[in-house]
């Protein structure tokens, strides 16, 4: 069955990780995306391990996890672009494209000619998505940066953590590279509405996308709380910041995570654990009185949950209508029938290793469901079926490319 967006060419300049996500989302939703990376090299990601993809005979490859999370659905073409005939490559193969996208630092690709106002001259056709870390204009647009970085910078790392004054208190960054797939997401978002302005005859355009924008945009509530008090965010851990309680739970045996979103909740929470009194204890009776008195309740409640095992808890808590779930690892999430009933779990066909599992689209569309998946490709497997399908180049012309180590 096509994709949504069959018929779309996508050309993909990016790598490591923000980039090539926006190209392997568009190759979900069934754009063709051809990767372009550096001859014998690649993507800087390929390399960023361990851990590596295990072959047949259970030895590892030179393909790295990282690069697997994000270039399915793709074509791998090898072109040098540092070299003047390979940026006449890419300008031929703009011609033929719908969009691109390129992460490099600002000014790299106009040093080639291959930057948005060239390339959209070429093609006014053209949607170009630029993403940088911290957009094409300010102050400090040239300088390099990780998701690390702009996690510190926007403010993220101030509100994720626990307070100051508990054992390992603390700003803490997010686990994974959060700002990288938020701007992803949003690439994608900005990319869907320049086609739609295109479709309707407004031509194409440049997007500027900036880590550091994303990551500040995604502070949203903590930030406009912020704007309308001018008080910090408190850091509350694992605990939330709506109503009490809100937070994780160590049960005997593993942690638990409960969310108790109004007062009728409340109730039936306290029947569950066998602790009325705390419902009609003055002290907790309200959603505000509990906020007020968090400090009394909460070790409370943490010496109820220690007396039995998760499984315990979670089935009391359920059974009453209240929302609640293990605090689970990967391999745990992997087990959950919910996540094994939405089929996130797939396996598609490896040429090194049989078979390769991945984390399937979370998109569910019901005219154009995603299904058709293909393993991230080898460096530079597609070259010759691209360049003869796109640009109409013979065998000839393409080995007299590769012997010119123009293209891989």
């Amino acid at each position: 069955m096509p994709g949504a967006l069959e018929g779309l060419r996508v050309l993909d300049l990016s790598r490591i990780l923000a980039g090539p996500l926006v190209g392997q989302m568009l190759g979900d939703l069934g754009a063709e995306v051809i990767k372009v990376e550096r001859p014998v090299k690649g993507d800087d990601a390929r390399e960023m391990g361990p851990p590596f993809l295990k072959d047949l005979h259970g030895n590892p490859t030179n393909v790295a996890g990282f690069f697997l999370s994000c270039n399915r659905n793709k074509e791998s073409v090898a072109i040098d672009i540092g070299q003047p005939a390979g940026q006449d490559l890419i300008r031929e193969l703009v011609m033929h494209c719908d969009v691109l996208v390129e992460n490099f630092k600002v000014g790299t690709l106009e040093r080639y000619g291959l930057d948005a106002e060239t390339l959209t001259a070429l093609n006014p056709n053209l949607v170009y998505c630029s993403i940088t870390g911290f957009g094409q204009t300010g102050p400090i647009a040239k300088k390099p940066g990780y998701d690390g970085i702009f996690q510190a910078m926007s403010g993220m790392m101030s509100v994720s953590g626990h307070p100051d004054d508990v054992p390992g208190g603390g700003p803490m960054k997010v686990g994974i590279s959060m700002v990288d797939i938020i701007t992803a997401y949003n690439s994608v978002i900005a990319i869907l509405a320049a086609l739609r302005h295109r479709d309707a005859g407004g031509g194409g355009q440049a997007i500027d996308m900036s880590l550091l924008d994303c990551g500040f945009a995604a502070l949203s509530h903590f930030a406009q709380n912020y704007l309308i008090t001018e008080e910090m965010p408190e850091r509350r851990g694992n605990g939330g910041y709506g109503g009490i309680p809100s937070q994780a739970f160590q049960c005997s045996d593993r942690p638990i995570f409960v969310v108790v979103g109004n007062n009728a909740q409340y109730e039936r929470f306290c029947e569950a654990i066998e602790r009325p009194d705390l419902f009609t204890d003055p002290r907790f009776c309200t959603g505000p009185l509990r906020i007020q008195n968090r400090k009394e309740i909460l070790p409370l409640l943490d010496a109820v949950f220690l007396t039995k095992p998760a499984a315990h808890w979670v089935a009391a808590i359920d059974a009453v209508g209240v929302p609640v779930s293990y605090v689970n690892d990967i391999r745990q999430a992997l087990a959950e029938p919910q996540i094994v009933a939405r089929q996130m779990l797939r396996h598609v066909p490896h040429p090194e290793a049989g078979t390769l599992p991945i984390i399937a689209n979370p998109l569910r569309l019901s005219k154009t469901p995603i299904e058709n998946y293909t393993a991230p490709p080898a460096l530079g497997a597609d070259s010759d079926a691209v360049l003869n399908r796109v640009l109409g180049m013979n065998k000839v012309a393409i080995d007299d490319l590769r012997s010119r180590r123009i293209v891989g």
